[in-house]
């Protein structure tokens, strides 16, 4: 067998096709290097996967810290897979490159899913990444969907920016909450409540149950705040236990009356299309910040027009325009 570094983009992709999780895993971490060769062999095989992706339903699961994402996960995946389907999860971690953060934790906590050759775990560090999302997430789904998985379940951790990024690339976005609306409510952001397609209030078991049937009430009154969605959905909120596994099958229910309804109306095709075209964007403009970076007549004249904008000779806007006019002219 060849080693690691001398398979040829061919050899990805037909060990993809066949369901192989170590090719997979390995196709990945070449879609998520930095390395010029890495990245043309990785451009290479989503190429080749394409025609093979898009079988699946992308799910968005998001939600307050503590609200049991990782519990819930497993138990929704092991749903999953009783079902019939193959769930692949992409844990996104927006804090930490080099520990991995929470997500270690994350997949240590999911040991029956993770341990379940049905389906498939992958921590995804976001780094730098603007909106808290890995820049080759939306990549991996493809590669995910390519060796087979049909349900991918991508993961964020905490509320704030990374739900926007997520929300874009997936079809079904679910929000997980825990008892206690209230001083919850204010402190999450509307734009989220308001992309939700479900809202789970989880850990409604033992005491708790009256405190998420309140959550509940007032999370439907908030939603009946909103402007209906584009996609004619109404967004529900419900009450689970993913500890005692309570909830998780109407979970499930609902996401595929989603997708039924969605694929009926043509909703599920156009929103791909759009938001292919937004990552195109979004590529284009991780590419460009790169490039000038990375360029090495840009980091001196980087460093002087900071010194003139710090000691207020020029606007930040004025030095803008002038690095840019130069990197335009330098390439």
């Amino acid at each position: 067998m060849p080693k690691r570094n001398t398979f040829t983009p061919a050899q990805y992709v037909e060990g993809i096709l066949r369901g192989d999780r170590i090719m997979l895993a390995r196709a990945m971490t070449l879609v998520e290097s930095a390395r010029p060769e890495h990245r043309k062999a990785a451009a290479e095989i989503i190429d080749r996967c394409l025609p093979h992706a898009g079988r699946s339903l992308r799910i968005g699961i998001t939600g307050t810290p503590g609200a049991g994402k990782s519990t819930f996960i497993e138990a929704f995946g092991l749903e999953l897979i009783a079902q019939g389907h193959r769930p692949a999860v992409l844990a996104i971690d927006p804090s930490s490159r080099i520990s991995g953060g929470s997500i270690l934790g994350d997949k240590t906590r999911m040991q029956q899913l993770a341990a379940d050759t049905r389906a498939f775990i992958r921590p995804t560090p976001a780094g730098r990444a603007l909106g808290g999302v890995a820049p080759n997430t939306r990549e991996l789904i493809f590669l995910c969907e390519a060796a087979g998985y049909d349900r991918i379940l991508v993961e964020t951790v905490g509320v704030g920016q990374s739900e926007t990024a997520v929300h874009s690339m997936t079809d079904f976005f679910l929000l997980l909450l825990i008892p206690g609306a209230g001083d919850e409510l204010q402190g999450i952001k509307r734009g989220i409540v308001e992309m939700a397609d479900l809202i789970a209030i989880n850990k409604a078991d033992e005491e708790r149950i009256k405190a998420a049937q309140r959550a509940q009430k007032e999370y439907q009154r908030a939603l009946h705040l909103f402007p209906p969605k584009e996609s004619q959905w109404t967004a529900r909120v419900i009450t689970i236990s993913a500890l005692y596994r309570k909830g998780i099958e109407e979970v499930r229910q609902i996401t595929e009356a989603w997708q039924k309804q969605m694929q009926n109306s043509g909703f599920l095709a156009q929103n791909r299309q759009r938001q292919a075209i937004h990552w195109l964007h979004e590529r284009i403009d991780l590419a460009l910040r790169e490039r000038f970076y990375q360029h090495p007549h840009m980091k001196a004249e980087l460093q002087k027009t900071e010194q003139k904008v710090a000691q207020g000779k020029w606007s930040s806007l004025k030095g803008a325009e002038y690095l840019l006019q130069i990197l335009f002219e330098k390439t």
